[in-house]
C-alpha cells in the first residue's frame, strides 16, 4: 500500500506533538509529510531540530498554499496552527478535493463554519476533526450506554467543568486571551464539551442562553500586583509581588510557572518571531471570558445545564445524564495535581426503578483519557472495524461545536438566548451586505 502524503498547515506545539511525532515514529509505514506551512520561519527550524528526518522538507508561508498543493500533490492536509487560520486551509484543502484533518476547534465563527460546512458540501474530500476527547475509554463507555438504551429517550444532561490554574492559566499567557484569536474559551475549550454532550446524547443544538464573566484573570483580577500591561513572567519586575508566579517560585530562586502547553525551552523571548507565550496573565489585552454558565435547548427536548471555570483548585469534571429510563453519573478528577487522593473514575448506572450498578472502565494509556493513540489510529490506519457505532467527528459536528460556543458567549453578552441557526443567516446577512451571493441554509 502506496504512503499517503500530508502537507501540515501550521507547524505548532500540537502539530510537533500530536501529529508529526506519531507519524514519523508509529505511522510511518502509512505517512509521509511532504510539506510544511507556517508564518513564521523559526518554527519549521523549531521542528526540524525536533525531527531530523524532516530536513529538507518543502516550507511555505500561508500565501503559499496553493503553491504548496501543486508542487507537493498531497493526498490530506493537516490543519493545526492558530484557531483563526483554520477555515483557509480546511475550505482550500476541500476545494481541492483533499482529506483534510483540523484541530479543534474546527473554526472560530459561526461565518466559518458556513464557509467550511458549504465546502464540505461540494468536495469529494473529507473533513476530520479530531475531537479526541470522543475516545477516552469512559466516553466511550457512556455512549454504549446510552445506544443501549439503558437510560431511554435522554432528557437532561449536567456537566460542570473545572480547569486549574496551572492549565487555565495557559490560555491567559498566550495567544488565546484574544477573541479575534481563538474565539474565546467558549469555542476554543467547550467545543471538546459541547461535542462530547451533542455525540453522546445523538441530539442537535438549537439555542443556548447564558452568562459569562472574567473573574480572575485580566487587568482587574484581585491578584493582580500592579495596573501595568505589557509584562512577561520571564522579565517582570514585580513579580515577587505576584501571587500566582509565586506559587510555582521562590524568593531565593525564580522558576517561570509551568505551562503544560509549551516546553520551556518556548518561552525563550528569541524562539519564535515576534511571540511569547508568557505573556501576564492579568493584561490589560486579555478581552475573554474565565468563566461561564449556560443552558443549551436540544432538538429532541434535551436540556443541558452547563458550566466551565478556568481557575479552581482541582482539574476534572462531573456529569450526570438523565432519561426517561435511568440515569448515568461520573466524575473525574485529573490526579496529576490534585494535593489529595483522588478516587478511581467510574460510571454509576441509575436504572429508574431500582438499585445502582457501578461499572469499572479499562482505562487506556495517552493523552485526553487516553483518546489520543486511539483517534490517531482511525485517522492514520482507518477505522476500527470491530467498534459498531460512528466516533470520527466531520463538518457538521465540528460546526455544531462552535456554533454553540459561540451563541453562548453571545449571549452572556448580549443577555439574551441565541439561536444556533442564526449564527449561520448572520453569516449570510453580512456576505450580502459585501456584495457577495447568499447561501442556503
Amino acid at each position: 500500500m502506496a504512503k499517503k502524503k500530508y502537507v501540515i498547515c501550521g507547524v505548532s506545539t500540537r502539530a510537533n506533538g500530536m501529529f508529526i511525532r506519531p507519524m514519523l515514529e508509529t505511522f510511518h509505514q502509512h505517512c509521509e509529510i511532504v510539506g510544511l506551512l507556517d508564518a513564521d520561519p523559526s518554527r519549521f527550524a523549531n521542528c526540524f531540530r525536533k525531527f531530523p528526518a524532516l530536513a529538507g522538507t518543502p516550507v511555505y508561508a500561508p500565501s503559499q498554499f496553493e503553491q504548496m498543493i501543486q508542487e507537493t500533490n498531497p493526498d490530506a492536509v493537516i490543519v493545526a496552527g492558530v484557531d483563526y487560520t483554520h477555515a483557509d486551509y480546511i475550505v482550500g484543502g476541500l476545494q481541492h478535493h483533499l482529506d483534510v484533518i483540523s484541530e479543534k476547534p474546527m473554526v472560530t465563527t459561526g461565518a466559518d463554519c458556513k464557509r467550511v460546512l458549504d465546502a464540505q458540501h461540494n468536495s469529494r474530500g473529507k473533513l476530520h476533526v479530531t475531537f479526541n476527547y470522543r475516545y477516552s475509554p469512559i466516553h466511550t463507555r457512556i455512549k454504549e450506554l446510552i445506544l443501549e438504551g439503558r437510560i431511554g429517550r435522554v432528557t437532561s444532561v449536567d456537566l460542570n467543568w473545572y480547569i486549574d490554574t496551572y492549565h487555565g492559566a495557559s490560555y491567559f499567557k498566550r495567544w488565546n486571551r484574544k477573541r479575534s484569536n481563538s474565539g474565546g474559551l467558549s469555542i476554543h475549550k467547550s467545543t471538546h464539551h459541547f461535542d462530547l454532550v451533542n455525540w453522546w446524547i445523538g441530539q442537535k443544538p438549537l439555542e443556548a442562553f447564558a452568562y459569562g464573566a472574567l473573574n480572575y484573570f485580566g487587568p482587574d483580577g484581585e491578584f493582580n500586583p500592579v495596573k501595568e500591561d505589557g509584562r512577561h513572567c520571564g522579565t517582570c519586575r514585580v513579580k515577587s509581588s505576584c501571587a500566582y508566579f509565586m506559587r510555582w517560585s521562590s524568593r531565593s530562586k525564580e522558576v517561570v510557572p509551568p505551562d503544560d502547553h509549551v516546553n520551556a525551552v518556548d518561552i525563550k523571548p528569541d524562539n519564535f518571531t515576534g511571540y511569547r507565550p508568557d505573556g501576564c496573565i492579568f493584561d490589560d489585552e486579555i478581552d475573554i471570558e474565565d468563566t461561564y454558565a449556560a443552558v443549551v435547548k436540544y432538538d429532541k427536548g434535551a436540556i443541558l445545564s452547563y458550566s466551565v471555570n478556568f481557575s479552581v483548585p482541582y482539574e476534572g469534571y462531573r456529569l450526570a445524564i438523565n432519561g426517561t429510563k435511568g440515569r448515568i453519573e461520573t466524575k473525574e478528577i485529573m490526579s496529576g495535581r490534585a494535593a489529595f487522593h483522588v478516587p478511581e473514575q467510574t460510571i454509576d448506572y441509575f436504572p429508574l426503578f431500582g438499585g445502582k450498578e457501578t461499572i469499572h472502565v479499562v482505562p487506556k494509556a495517552g493523552g485526553h483519557g487516553g483518546g489520543d493513540p486511539l483517534i490517531l489510529e482511525d485517522l492514520f490506519l482507518g477505522p476500527d472495524p470491530l467498534r459498531q457505532y460512528d466516533i470520527m467527528a466531520g463538518a457538521e459536528a465540528g460546526a455544531l461545536a462552535v456554533l454553540t460556543g459561540e451563541a453562548v458567549w453571545k449571549s452572556a453578552a448580549a443577555n439574551q438566548p441565541i439561536r444556533l441557526t442564526d449564527l449561520l443567516v448572520e453569516s449570510e446577512l453580512a456576505e450580502v451586505s459585501k456584495g457577495g451571493g447568499a447561501h442556503r441554509v
